[in-house]
């Protein structure tokens, strides 16, 4: 059946429109009333006291869906929202309750046996402040072993499922959460 019509359908006709940059009012699809516009994006406030019942030596939230980190300083002179690099996988995102244990400027990094499998040639441990070393700058090593929010030389892993467990921040953002982030700080990853 032919519609004889220079665009095709108008499913075709909106989305040549789209792919262009064309941008179309919700008006012009026929609703007269098109509500608020919602941001499409997974991102969410979060506040330390839907996961705490005080702050302690502060809070550090790993929010995986929203790919962010919050901090909020003891005192609660300090609050930070970073964009984070995520666990590629469910399987290796740990989530629940743990704390800052140690911070380590040029961390040291040792691949898993996980990774190692994964890839035998990776190097058995590579010192810190080397280029290759994929932790950056600094490191806030959790409670739970191999877990830890650290910087990145890589930026392009920001906001991607892109680590191998870890929450990789910019260099830059780390240097700031390190210099204010205490050891026992309450971490909930979720």
């Amino acid at each position: 059946m032919s519609t004889n019509r220079p665009f095709g359908d108008r499913r075709t006709f909106l989305q040549g429109l789209a792919a262009t940059g064309v941008l179309i009012p919700a008006m012009a699809y026929g609703q007269e009333n098109p509500g608020p516009q919602r941001n499409q994006s997974s991102f969410r406030a979060r506040h330390w006291q839907d996961f705490y019942p005080s702050l302690g030596k502060g809070v550090l939230l790993a929010d995986v869906t929203s790919r962010a980190v919050h901090f909020w300083s003891g005192d609660e002179s300090v609050h930070f929202v970073f964009p984070c690099a995520i666990p590629m996988t469910d399987e290796l995102t740990r989530r629940g309750q743990t704390e800052i244990v140690r911070k380590v400027a040029n961390p040291p990094w040792t691949p898993t046996p996980s990774m190692r499998v994964k890839d035998p040639t990776l190097p058995q441990r590579v010192e810190g402040g080397a280029p290759e070393n994929p932790l950056g700058k600094f490191g806030l090593y959790l409670g739970w072993p191999a877990y830890l929010v650290h910087g990145t030389h890589d930026t392009r892993k920001i906001g991607r499922r892109s680590s191998s467990g870890c929450y990789g921040l910019y260099n830059e953002h780390v240097e700031k959460l390190y210099a204010v982030a205490e050891i026992g700080t309450q971490v909930t990853v979720f």
